[in-house]
């Protein structure tokens, strides 16, 4: 049995909502309104994150998500996944291809491209805060270099809430006997035959462009979509207009 907290809201052809690492399920809301008027939404929080715990040892982020729709009759679902849970989703496209449909990636992480001076001077800044206790430091960068230009103060808000908790939860587990440990998954992107919607934000940083780029020369059946006015979390900082990109691609 799944230990996943998760929405399922709406009818019809089932899309799964994958949150960005600094986020949880509570991102894709103004989304779930608008998609569940034509579709069945399913929007997870994954391990470690939200209202879901993580547990001790290995775990697969794609095998728990493949529980969760078995659990709930799914047999084959269009994903969209932003940031991290871009990179969720195309592990389990990759581990298991029959069961979606087609992805929408979001400024999506990819472990098989160098990063950049950019990520790198970030990551090393979020881990100084951490090991200093700085909790409220670490946040408010995650805050400042994952929202875009067009997030207002209640999107601000809501990433402080979300990315606070993810740290609270993940900081304590990393402290146990036998802290959890997630299997990595390389996807095999050209063997990859569903078709994917890859959404590239124009004030995003550059390696997460670089991936947008990558990913669509290596998916045989993958489209670009820039958005010009985007950061990192597009669904955060326009979502009403976010919210009717997504109906369009998965009407199609």
């Amino acid at each position: 049995m799944t230990t996943m907290a998760y929405d399922n809201v709406g009818s019809g052809a089932p899309v799964l909502l994958l949150h960005a690492g600094v986020a949880d399920r509570r991102m894709w809301r103004p989304q779930v309104e608008v998609l569940a008027r034509s579709h069945r939404v399913i929007a997870p929080d994954l391990a470690g994150f939200g209202e879901t715990p993580m547990q001790p040892g290995t775990f697969s982020y794609a095998d728990a998500l493949t529980t969760l729709l078995d659990e709930l009759g799914v047999s084959r679902v269009d994903v969209v996944g932003s940031s991290f849970g871009g990179r969720v989703a195309l592990e389990l496209a990759d581990q298991s291809p029959d069961r979606v449909a087609s992805l929408v990636l979001l400024n999506a992480a990819y472990p098989g491209l160098d990063t950049t001076p950019a990520v790198d001077a970030f990551g090393e800044e979020e881990e100084r805060l951490l090991e200093k206790g700085d909790l409220d430091g670490a946040v408010e960068l995650n805050v400042d270099t994952w929202l875009g230009p067009e997030a207002d103060d209640v999107a601000r808000d809501l990433v402080r809430t979300m990315q606070r908790r993810a740290f609270e939860v993940q900081l304590a587990a990393d402290e146990w006997p036998d802290p959890p440990e997630p299997v990595r998954i390389h996807p095999e992107l050209s063997a990859l035959r569903m078709p994917a919607h890859v959404v590239l934000g124009g004030h995003d940083l550059d390696h997460f462009q670089h991936i947008a780029r990558h990913l669509t020369a290596t998916i045989p059946d993958a489209h670009l979509i820039e958005l010009p006015w985007a950061g990192h979390l597009p669904s955060l900082e326009r979502p009403s207009e976010v919210a009717a990109l997504l109906s369009g691609l998965l009407s199609r």
